[in-house]
């Protein structure tokens, strides 16, 4: 059997990401793998270690059986609880303990993906219990993977890959949220239109519009007299719409046009990852 055709974009994605973070990551001495990520309260190694081990739960691994520290700053939610689990267990294991088990992973992820004949419909276990087709797991693998390779990246000074097959599919998933960035904010006027125009490696030009029941909707084609204008560049879309960064930080990055209310509810709402 081969992969359904619906898939296999998500499936080449998560392969890019996770054979350049086992590159990025192999070489690395035991001191790097303490190093400071993006990814708030996450080191490298807690970074590997997320990926291990939601790779682990789509395998169908059991989760662990672990009790968090009360400690962790940056744990307040059940989601971002969940997650934690997979990363404490791991904070102390030795380097190679991480890279073995990442390669592992890999291997076993690889034969499960060449054998999967399941239909893209197919319901199965997300995260926290919650049901998702098998085309929507997959789909936020490929997104959550390739931003984690970001995160290490950035953290190991070796930029790359903002234009692999990982960026599309972030580019796509983060653009489907957008509407519902904009729609919600009580500044966005009812009939209005706010125009994002991204440059850079990934490039687009997209307008929300919000309807007169504040529904938001996405339009490829550009509006005239908007609400608001963004120009900014792909990186800082992504650092932004993922919660790596502050609108203060990248302000000198950001050329936002239009009310001026309404322009910074959207950049201190825009991320929208957990």
């Amino acid at each position: 059997m081969t992969l359904h055709p619906t898939l296999q974009p998500y499936a080449d994605a998560w392969t890019h990401s996770v054979e350049a973070i086992s590159e990025l990551v192999k070489p690395l001495v035991e001191a790097d793998w303490n190093r400071r990520t993006p990814c708030p309260g996450w080191s490298v190694r807690d970074i590997v270690s997320h990926v291990i081990g939601l790779d682990c739960e789509m395998l169908g691994d059991p989760r662990p059986i672990h009790t968090l520290p009360r400690d962790l700053f940056h744990v307040r939610t059940d989601h971002q609880r969940y997650m934690e689990m997979q990363v404490d267990v791991r904070r102390h294991h030795t380097a190679p303990e991480m890279t073995a088990e990442l390669e592992y992973t890999i291997i076993r992820r690889n034969r499960q993906l060449r054998n999967e004949s399941r239909d893209p419909g197919t319901k199965v276990r997300g995260p926290l219990g919650v049901e998702l087709t098998l085309e929507e797991s997959m789909r936020y693998r490929a997104f959550d993977i390739w931003v984690h390779e970001q995160d290490l990246r950035t953290a190991l000074g070796a930029p790359g890959n903002w234009d692999s097959p990982g960026a599309y599919v972030a580019r796509d998933y983060l653009l489907d949220e957008l509407p519902g960035v904009v729609a919600a904010l009580p500044e966005a006027p009812r009939s209005s239109a706010v125009v994002f125009d991204v440059s850079g490696p990934v490039e687009f030009l997209r307008t929300v519009r919000v309807d007169i029941q504040g529904r938001g909707t996405l339009e490829a084609t550009p509006a005239l007299g908007p609400a608001a204008t963004f120009t900014l560049d792909w990186e800082t879309y992504v650092r932004l719409a993922c919660g790596r960064v502050s609108p203060d930080a990248v302000a000198d990055r950001v050329k936002a046009e239009g009310d001026p209310d309404l322009t910074a509810a959207i950049l201190r709402n825009f991320a929208v990852t957990k």
